[in-house]
């Protein structure tokens, strides 16, 4: 909205060409976004508080989580607010990329905030039945895979790029659509799983986000995608400005989500956030990278799926409980030494996750 202000603007006065710099507006992105959440932040929590929309907590889980019944949530609100805003403010409206993403993971927050809802202000234990959450995931999921395999202008945008070796990609046809719902589906899930803890799953989230926005920048730009042996889709650099919105909106939901939470982002915030970063790793054509930079997510819900194999195959546990975290924290791990923990092995796995731009 402000690029078509900035374009008008320049040839008036030279100086607002700077705004056609995507490093400049992914700056300002971030800026603008971080700035909605700490202000809107305060507002919203106490709005929350007012109508008692708070946490239920699970009796089975660890007692310590017993003194979080009642801490506001619904708070990733905030979150797909701030991105929409400032992706609107600083993108380029006229990019079939920033709209998919965009719109992806606005659709998935709606699916999380009915499931809220129903939760929280209906006071529906069940929340949207699980059939229909996915019904309604694999609707949205579909429905930006056909869009992107129709759409893609190259056949660089529907390529399996595998990391680590520099000639190996697989054109996959139709098979995207399938690579591209799972990815998306599959990623938006996982991101709810992790979040069980005080900015657990927040920082990860961050993390990659600002990951990917590298990765857009690098395949959107033709010099550095020939000289890094990556494939080049025009247009992609353009979700620099929505992987600033993620990281700004992401700090500032951290601002008020750290230990010991005042809000927390509920399924609102975390199947939106999900689906953000499977549907930028899929335009982005770093789907295997996603699996390793986003590993917290990858082993959470690993653990929930070995779990209730197990027990259903055996009758036995793996874990004490899961998700993952749930099992540190029965083992006797306090609260905060799991989020940092996880969150270190975040910052981990990112960076190896960066370093397969150059280990080819």
């Amino acid at each position: 909205m402000l690029l078509w202000l900035a374009e008008y603007l320049q040839q008036y006065m030279s100086a607002f060409n700077v705004f056609q710099y995507l490093t400049f507006r992914g700056i300002l992105s971030i800026i603008t976004a971080l700035g909605i959440s700490l202000i809107v932040g305060p507002i919203m929590i106490r709005k929350l508080a007012h109508y008692q929309i708070g946490q239920t907590v699970r009796t089975d889980g660890p007692q310590t989580h017993l003194s979080k019944a009642g801490t506001p949530t619904m708070g990733g609100a905030l979150i797909l607010i701030a991105i929409a805003l400032s992706t609107l403010l600083w993108g380029d409206l006229e990019n079939r990329f920033v709209w998919v993403v965009l719109l992806t993971t606005l659709s998935f927050g709606v699916i999380g905030w009915v499931d809220d809802y129903r939760k929280l202000i209906r006071k529906d234990p069940t929340g949207l039945p699980a059939r229909w959450k996915y019904f309604w995931q694999s609707v949205c999921g579909f429905a930006a895979a056909f869009y992107l395999f129709y759409s893609a202008q190259s056949v660089e945008e529907t390529t399996l790029i595998v990391p680590f070796f520099k000639n190996v990609a697989i054109e996959l046809g139709v098979m995207f659509i399938l690579l591209t719902y799972f990815v998306i589906v599959g990623t938006s899930n996982a991101v709810n799983l992790t979040d069980g803890l005080d900015g657990l799953a927040i920082l990860p989230t961050v993390l990659v986000a600002g990951a990917l926005g590298i990765f857009a920048y690098l395949t959107g730009n033709v010099k550095f995608s020939d000289y890094l042996a990556i494939p080049y889709v025009a247009g992609v650099g353009e979700l620099v400005i929505l992987c600033g919105a993620i990281v700004g909106a992401g700090l500032g939901f951290l601002w008020f989500n750290t230990y010991p939470a005042q809000v927390f982002m509920g399924d609102v915030g975390a199947l939106g956030l999900g689906a953000a970063l499977g549907s930028i790793a899929v335009v982005v054509r770093q789907e295997l990278v996603l699996v390793i930079m986003g590993g917290v997510f990858v082993m959470e819900t690993v653990s929930v799926i070995l779990q209730v194999s197990s027990f259903k195959l055996t009758g036995r546990r793996i874990f004490n409980m899961a998700p993952l975290h749930h099992h540190y924290e029965l083992k006797g791990w306090p609260e905060p030494r799991v989020i940092v923990r996880f969150w270190i092995i975040s910052v981990v796995l990112v960076l190896v996750g960066l370093a397969t731009l150059k280990i080819r």
